[in-house]
């Protein structure tokens, strides 16, 4: 009897295992800084259904690359564009297979001065004397910038006035506090946002903005960073991400 009595005790054991939920773990993950307030609430809901935590540390594309190549400590990279993943790939610091695109960004020229509606034409004025862009050598939103200007002709008539922002967050930054009077900006920056005009840049002017996402291969055997990128896949995040104005593959 006690020997069925062991192989009872043995197998609910067992059975309680299975159904213990698996211990909560932690990712690392570097995110362009247009994607801050989305990557925010995907974290928040990723570690109300998984329990595992996503530590998010956010600035412009190129720096968070020159830190991935200096040994930077973290396991997932959600870029503004696909070169720069593609080149981590290229470098041997991450998993090939995991590389997908997670958001098409939009830009936007917004002021809280001057009336931007009709966006060709208020540039074409240049009725300002700053006009605030992310460092295009750093940041996507910026390059775009730059291809959007010249599509319409007018870069070379702005030039002398652009500003540029480290990230694209700072570029919002000095719009926002009025150093510049008009600048372009990542559509998912205006959620909420109610001052001021805005016009969403055609996207005939500027290449698409495909944001990628890849695993880095310090993070290739965690089960955190693996489920982060699986549940940026999911439709609760993808419900997140249309919310903020991005397009979806």
């Amino acid at each position: 009897m006690s020997r069925l009595r062991a192989i009872v005790a043995a197998f609910a054991a067992s059975l309680a295992s299975l159904a213990a939920p698996a211990e909560a773990g932690q990712t690392n993950v570097a995110v362009a800084a247009n994607f801050t307030e989305p990557a925010k609430q995907i974290a928040a809901l990723f570690k109300q259904k998984t329990g595992h935590d996503a530590i998010l540390s956010f600035g412009a594309s190129g720096p968070i690359l020159a830190q991935i190549t200096h040994d930077a400590p973290f396991l997932v990279f959600l870029s503004a564009d696909e070169d720069r993943p593609k080149a981590v790939i290229d470098a041997g610091l991450a998993v090939p297979e995991s590389l997908f695109t997670y958001a098409i960004g939009k830009l936007v020229l917004w002021s809280k001065v001057v009336d931007v509606t009709k966006g060709d034409e208020a540039l074409k004025a240049a009725a300002f004397s700053k006009i605030s862009i992310a460092n295009p050598n750093a940041a996507p939103y910026g390059t775009a910038a730059v291809e959007a200007m010249k599509a319409l002709g007018v870069y070379d008539a702005l030039k002398g006035k652009i500003v540029q922002g480290n990230s694209i967050a700072q570029a919002f930054q000095f719009i926002d506090t009025r150093n510049a009077e008009v600048g372009f900006v990542a559509l998912s920056q205006l959620f909420g946002v109610t001052d001021g005009t805005r016009w969403e840049v055609p996207q005939t002017l500027y290449s698409p903005i495909r944001q990628d996402a890849v695993l880095l291969k310090k993070g290739e055997n965690d089960e955190a960073s693996k489920s982060f990128l699986e549940f940026l896949k999911g439709p609760e995040a993808r419900a997140i991400i249309e919310k903020f104005g991005y397009g979806l593959d």
